[in-house]
């Protein structure tokens, strides 16, 4: 007689941690949305300054009387964000009119500036498209 052996094999799994270990999805979320913020700053900030720069260009365009008080601010203000680059061109004047070309400059270097912070912000730590909509 022949009989039929029938074994019966248990498979068990060991279930292991993976090999790379990744952060809370709370805590990238949080990260992300920093660094969506701190860019939303960066390009605030420069907008302001180039705003406050084209006034004092054409201010200084229009030959505005320097001791009246929005003019004196605006000049006041903007001394510190243009003396960098005073002297690399000189000014081209006409009348009361001038041309001061340090502005001009002062508002590409900072465009420049800011663009070149949120790039490198965004080699390191990357946001796509999906992420900005999600936040």
């Amino acid at each position: 007689m022949t009989q039929a052996i029938t074994t019966q094999r248990q498979v068990t799994t060991r279930q292991t941690e993976p090999q790379v270990k990744s952060e809370a999805p709370q805590k990238v979320y949080d990260t992300k949305k920093t660094i969506f913020r701190f860019n939303q700053v960066v390009w605030y900030i420069l907008g302001f300054i180039e705003v406050l720069l084209a006034f004092r260009f054409i201010l200084k365009l229009l030959g505005a009387n320097q001791f009246i008080g929005f003019t004196s601010f605006v000049y006041s203000i903007t001394n510190p964000l243009a003396a960098p680059f005073n002297g690399i061109l000189g000014m081209s004047i006409s009348g009361s009119s001038v041309i001061e070309w340090s502005t001009l400059i002062a508002a590409v270097v900072y465009l420049c500036a800011a663009w070149g912070l949120i790039y490198l912000l965004g080699l390191i730590y990357p946001i796509t498209p999906n992420d900005v909509e999600n936040q």
